[in-house]
């Protein structure tokens, strides 16, 4: 007799199975179409009297490439093949692929690029300006892994001095369970540590095979017994809102209510705004203001528009 469980388990298996056809087809697809817009000149290759292809042959993109034919000819014909990101990265650079479509090749394949951009087009010009226009409320652009990609003046200063941290520090997990400038910050801080490793938890079952989520974890419960207490416990918690209380080095305690501004349809990038709960917070906000202007800490920081490395802009 079937159970339940076991029709489900096969439920998901066949929408896995048609989700990973769909994104073979459509690679072999998109392949095909830049092999047919690269022209032999632009690769070095002469063109000959009896070229009938637009573009290159597969051939030749097998060989530039330095992959089997036959192997280049299967994944062009969406065979059930894997496709290693060495093999991946040398097509992009065959095909002479731009950022946004070598990101595509990747996530088509399903795998993890080795070079990813510098430049994250979640912080565009666009936001970079919203965030300063939302001064003198703290406010930066995360990710689901609470990476910090951009920050304004006022956010540069509520808890830590952010320019002073290593880019690879710029994680709000991090920071909370390791820097003490920023732990000392948090008036509540068990709950609010808690509370974070119980929201990343929920976040990360959607990227359970991603080697960024993992390296993170592993650096989290390799250093802070705290978080690995947290962890244990197995707690999951959604987005939402919430009053947070802050313990500022310069203005003193502020009070403000927390609020995602989500960039995109899904629970990914989201600018992260704190507005001033009472009129003694927005006053010590605006003097925290004041203090990073004269500064010159933070603005939409020298790290706005760019992802420091082992950040990333989409996870």
């Amino acid at each position: 007799m079937t159970t339940m469980a076991q029709e489900q388990v096969g439920t998901a298996a066949g929408h896995g199975g048609r989700e990973s056809e769909i994104r073979r087809h459509e690679l072999a697809a998109f392949l095909r179409h830049r092999r047919e817009h690269v022209t032999p000149e632009q690769v070095g290759l002469p063109r000959g009297p009896r070229r009938r292809t637009p573009g290159l042959r597969r051939e030749e993109v097998a060989q530039l490439a330095a992959v089997g034919v036959t192997w280049y000819t299967w994944l062009e014909q969406a065979r059930d093949i894997q496709v290693s990101v060495q093999v991946l990265d040398a097509l992009a650079r065959t095909l002479m692929l731009d950022q946004s479509e070598r990101v595509h090749l990747f996530q088509l394949a399903g795998a993890v690029d080795p070079a990813p951009p510098m430049t994250c087009p979640t912080v565009s010009p666009a936001i970079q300006t919203v965030l300063e226009q939302l001064e003198p409320m703290p406010a930066c652009v995360q990710n689901s892994r609470y990476d910090i990609l951009a920050y304004n003046r006022t956010y540069g200063l509520l808890l830590c001095d952010l320019d002073a941290v290593p880019p690879e520090d710029l994680n709000c997990m991090v920071l909370a369970y390791t820097n003490e400038e920023w732990r000392s910050s948090l008036v509540h801080l068990d709950e609010s540590t808690r509370m974070m490793a119980a929201k990343f938890r929920a976040s990360m079952a959607g990227h359970l095979a991603s080697p960024a989520w993992k390296t993170l974890l592993n650096r989290l419960r390799a250093e802070s017994p705290d978080f690995c207490a947290a962890w244990d416990r197995h707690e999951v918690v959604g987005p939402g809102t919430k009053r947070k209380e802050f313990r500022n080095a310069y203005v003193g305690r502020i009070t403000v209510d927390h609020t995602d501004l989500w960039l995109g349809p899904d629970v990914g990038p989201r600018i992260v705004t704190y507005v001033p709960a009472d009129e003694e917070s927005r006053e010590r906000l605006e003097k925290l203001h004041a203090i990073a202007a004269e500064r010159g800490a933070g603005g939409v920081a020298p790290r706005a528009g760019t992802v420091p490395t082992g950040l990333s802009c989409k996870d």
